[in-house]
């Protein structure tokens, strides 16, 4: 185990090193930030994500508080992040994190931290008139939950994600369509299934936002029946650089994992990061 994560370490280092070496060449190409300020780019509240990524050298935070009601009246509550920062103009390094996970069922109650997961998002097209925004992403999830406690399966993920984003007659739809790779608990192989997801944003008033989202997870390789689930939120600009959410994720069908998920979330661009370090 600690030879698997000092190569994941290894890789993710020498990942950051190359794009942080990049973005000299690259920077000449990419815009500088706007007069008007940092603007936010949130993937929360959706499960989709935008194809475009954060600006030009911004680090950015999301965090989110989660009520999972299962199907048995199980119960689970997570605090999950995301940290995002735009190495270059299209290349975005993402860690994702289940800070916290508490889990009741059957009377009993468990409590510690959940996985974590590394990855990157690269724009390979610009939305113009006729094509929408472009994008690819991997990430891979290590096991830092805990097996004995039930709350991970101590087995490395893989996700593989498709991403198109387009702004239509005043409402923006986001597209992805995933592949996942799950490693299997207490055996070999892997669980494998597709899941497409369609969203859309239209503002209701001034700085206030609907968002609605439709997704489904296809039959696993291990025979599990497909899924599907639609998503409600709304969605607040306080500033350009800091957004509120909060919604409702509830099932479609009675093979989803989980009946209803309520959420309340926040999206924070922290600083331009090159900029920052100009001026020291």
């Amino acid at each position: 185990m600690e030879q698997r994560w000092s190569r994941l370490s290894a890789s993710a280092a020498i990942a950051v090193t190359l794009s942080l070496g990049l973005c000299s060449r690259i920077k000449a190409q990419c815009p500088d930030t706007p007069k008007d300020g940092i603007v936010a780019n949130p993937n929360r509240p959706t499960v989709a994500n935008p194809a475009d990524i954060t600006q030009y050298g911004v680090l950015e935070v999301e965090y989110g508080y989660d009520h999972v009601m299962g199907l048995a009246q199980e119960r689970e509550n997570n605090l999950v992040g995301l940290f995002k920062f735009a190495a270059t103009c299209n290349f975005e390094i993402r860690w994702d994190t289940d800070t916290l996970v508490r889990q009741t069922n059957n009377g009993a109650t468990r409590t510690g931290f959940g996985d974590n997961a590394l990855g990157f998002q690269y724009r390979f097209l610009h939305q113009a008139k006729l094509v929408p925004s472009m994008a690819i992403s991997y990430s891979l999830e290590f096991p830092s939950a805990s097996v004995a406690k039930g709350l991970g399966t101590g087995k490395y993920d893989h996700q593989f994600r498709y991403l198109a984003s387009k702004d239509i007659r005043g409402v923006h739809v986001d597209f992805n369509t995933a592949y996942f790779f799950f490693g299997r608990s207490g055996v070999g192989g892997t669980d494998q299934n597709v899941e497409m997801n369609l969203t859309f944003a239209h503002s209701l008033y001034k700085k206030l936002q609907v968002q609605g989202e439709f997704y489904g997870d296809f039959c696993f390789n291990n025979g599990e029946p497909a899924s599907a689930h639609a998503l409600w939120a709304l969605v607040y600009n306080v500033t350009p650089r800091l957004v509120l959410d909060s919604g409702i994720d509830h099932a479609l069908n009675s093979a989803a994992p989980f009946h209803r998920r309520y959420f309340v979330g926040v999206t924070y661009s922290i600083a331009d990061i090159y900029k920052a370090l100009k001026r020291h």
